[in-house]
């Protein structure tokens, strides 16, 4: 499972024109969920995303993690994140876990990360508009199979 984390100064999600979700400072994931994810990918996920020191302290460090600053989520499901493009020009999704199977762990993963964080998401499956104010910028990728 990978989780392309941005800090953002808001972001939101647009379905057909219609705003679905919309937060202040917090984070954008895009969440990427491959064939072999399960569970404990999301365990590991949430538990590092939690954590994870992003946010400048006084000093311009970063030392404050998205609890501390009462920061929000927006959770985006892209499969594109699952993309091979060792072969031709053409990125294959054949990696990509089925879409009946991804939206529960989607799902799950927005349930877990919901215990510690508000977490607003966009529509699984849809296409979506989705603008987001990078903050920094700061993009952090995480692979649950590297944590």
């Amino acid at each position: 499972m990978i989780a392309l984390i941005q800090r953002v100064s808001s972001s939101k999600v647009t379905v057909n024109n219609q705003k679905i979700s919309t937060i202040n400072k917090g984070y954008n994931i895009l969440l990427g969920i491959f064939k072999d994810d399960d569970f404990n990918d999301i365990d590991k996920l949430v538990s590092k995303i939690v954590k994870l020191r992003l946010f400048s302290d006084e000093c311009g460090k970063l030392n404050y993690n998205i609890l501390d600053i009462n920061g929000e989520v927006l959770v985006v499901s892209q499969f594109t994140l699952t993309a091979n493009c060792k072969k031709g020009n053409r990125p294959s999704f054949s990696s990509a876990k089925n879409p009946q199977d991804a939206k529960t762990l989607y799902k799950a993963f927005i349930k877990k990360l919901s215990q510690y964080l508000e977490v607003k998401e966009g529509i699984f499956g849809a296409s979506m508009s989705v603008d987001i104010v990078n903050d920094g910028p700061v993009t952090i990728i995480l692979d649950s199979k590297n944590l």
